[in-house]
């Protein structure tokens, strides 16, 4: 059983990439320089974002659940299930609480005056879930470092100060081009390292 649900962990993130860039290679008006991917739960075809984000939370939640079998009584045996299990609830809270249209998307849908609750509740349950993900690296970072992996452990800790400090720019509100594709990027190499944990984790 743990393997299984190690296994879940393993195939959220490439569900996620997968499904978010084949709606933005198709979907109208779309343009990852201007538009974060959340903006896709918006319009007609906006239900296959919120499945996305949805199905990769169910995914990333029974993930948590092996890693807690797999470390029970090991290191970041007691904080890497519970911050993974937060990042999980973020994606799904993503996925209940739509974000606000904006910046011309979905074409033709004017942005609201002002943020609305299911955007503010998007943006709570998004950050929410990105700092317990952000956390996480960094248990797995002193996982490594204490079984001698210094490598692994280097890339957890690069990947957490990455994120972070890539999310923060986004969060700032800035709609740079530049700070946009840098944090589309950074989520995809956080997603990566999400995978390979749970490689990692079922090799053992």
């Amino acid at each position: 059983m743990a393997k299984r649900l190690l296994w879940c962990g393993a195939v959220a993130g490439p569900l996620y990439i997968a499904a978010g860039l084949a709606q933005m290679s198709t979907r109208d008006g779309f343009d990852m320089r201007r538009h974060p991917i959340s903006l896709l739960s918006n319009g007609d075809l906006g239900w296959i974002q919120i499945a996305n984000f949805v199905a990769s939370g169910a995914l990333v939640l029974a993930g948590a659940a092996g890693v807690r079998r797999t470390l029970r009584g090991q290191r970041a045996g007691t904080w890497a299930p519970p911050l993974l299990a937060v990042y999980g609830l973020g994606l799904v809270g993503a996925g209940i609480f739509r974000a606000d249209p904006g910046n011309g998307f979905p074409p033709g849908v004017a942005a609201p005056p002002h943020l609305t609750q299911s955007g503010l509740l998007h943006f709570v349950f998004g950050g929410l879930g990105f700092y317990g993900l952000i956390a996480a690296s960094f248990v797995f970072a002193r996982r490594f470092a204490a079984l001698g992996r210094r490598g692994w452990s280097a890339y957890s800790a690069f990947t957490g100060a990455m994120f972070f400090a890539s999310f923060a720019a986004i969060a700032s509100g800035s709609t740079s081009s530049a700070v946009m594709l840098t944090f589309y990027a950074a989520v995809a190499w956080i997603w990566i390292w999400h995978a390979t944990v749970y490689a990692n984790l079922l090799s053992q």
